[in-house]
């Protein structure tokens, strides 16, 4: 008996929310109905199946891709909320405010973001241009705050499925 080289099934990835177990078992039924599958037909049938499976799980990973994470922390922006915006931040950043560079752990940047919004209030947030790769974005805002204007740049990373600001920097427009 030949041994064949049989093809390998991707990782199986649902949407967040389903329990694992769940996962678990979906992805064991696909890799053995897979397997069955390769073995017992031909070539021109298996290409075709493989091309409407992949457009098929494509779907679902193109709309976990297409969740736009920069709508909620643009919300917080707007209203000034550090509390709400720094569940957003990962647990060591890098924060710039006004030519101040700290590299701050999530308490130490939350604080900073509660004392910049004290001292300007924001009347405005709208995000200009956004930009990366599925697990590494990054977006430029305008901010108006306090009878000021700023730009604001934000970098996050994704990691286990979590989108998290690694760097978050607000300079004054002269």
């Amino acid at each position: 008996m030949k041994n064949r080289s049989r093809p390998s099934v991707c990782n199986v990835r649902i949407q967040p929310g389903i329990p694992d177990l769940f996962q678990n078992v979906l992805a064991w039924i696909l890799q053995h109905f897979a397997l069955l599958f390769f073995t017992r037909m031909n070539t021109a049938l298996k290409i075709t199946s493989v091309l409407l499976a992949m457009g098929l799980g494509f779907s679902s990973v193109a709309q976990n891709r297409s969740y736009d994470v920069f709508i909620p922390i643009a919300k917080y922006m707007k209203k000034g909320d550090a509390e709400k915006l720094s569940a957003w931040f990962a647990d060591n950043l890098e924060i710039t405010v006004l030519s101040t560079t700290n590299d701050s752990s999530r308490n130490q940047a939350r604080q900073i973001m509660k004392s910049f919004f004290n001292s300007y209030t924001p009347r405005s947030f709208t995000i200009d241009h956004k930009a990366g790769r599925s697990n590494m974005k990054y977006a430029l805002g305008s901010l108006s705050a306090g009878g000021e204007k700023f730009i604001v740049t934000i970098f996050v990373s994704c990691k286990e499925d979590t989108y998290k600001i690694q760097q978050l920097k607000i300079e004054r427009i002269e």
